[in-house]
């Protein structure tokens, strides 16, 4: 069985991951299990960047395999902002709603295509590194809809389903968000792993 500690302090991140990766070749660890972990500043130019800092400095403290992702909201309209800054342009999911909203005001539907992506990176103690990228392609909506999620999800609007992340539910946004898709895939290099132990 593999031990995987999942390095972020974010709830909702931590529940999404441990929901995917759910497996009995698995024992996911948090940073609960470590509560004097030093704070990693997420300072990189790319995703990969802060996936890969926080993954290798957690993993080099712990002795642990330490799995991190980083991902943003990118809106076309916005040239790509927020993107990595997307969970600091504000101090609570709804600032940073807001702050979306604000500037997307009076900007038409066809206007206001955005994606989510999500980079995600295994780090092995012993140096050894998987990386994999997804994204998911959709719209901002024009306001707040839905209960579940977190962050952006209630005005990310997904156009097979012409509903937000948030009306949709863990279940069906496990299958299609950026997150998922990289998990799965994250997924297949570990039941490999387990295999050729």
């Amino acid at each position: 069985m593999l031990e995987i500690l999942i390095a972020t302090n974010n709830l909702g991140k931590v529940k999404e991951i441990k929901d995917i990766l759910d497996s009995p070749e698995i024992k996911i660890l948090t940073m609960k299990d470590f509560p004097h972990l030093p704070k990693i500043e997420e300072d990189g130019k790319t995703y990969q960047e802060n996936a890969f800092k926080k993954a290798r400095k957690i993993s080099e403290y712990t002795g642990k395999i330490c799995l991190a992702d980083d991902s943003g909201l990118e809106i076309d309209y916005l040239k790509g902002k927020p993107g990595i800054y997307s969970s600091r342009w504000g101090n609570s999911d709804e600032e940073r709603i807001n702050k979306v909203l604000k500037l997307l005001e009076n900007i038409p539907k066809n206007k206001r295509n955005a994606k989510f992506v999500c980079v995600a990176i295994l780090v092995f103690p012993d140096g050894k590194i998987y990386t994999v990228k997804e994204e998911c392609k959709g719209s901002i909506e024009f306001k707040p809809k839905g209960e579940h999620g977190f962050g952006y999800d209630p005005i990310f609007l997904v156009p097979e389903y012409d509903k937000t992340f948030a009306e949709l539910g863990d279940k069906i946004k496990n299958q299609i968000s950026h997150r998922g898709k990289a998990m799965r895939r994250m997924i297949n290099i570990i039941n490999e792993l387990v295999v050729n132990e």
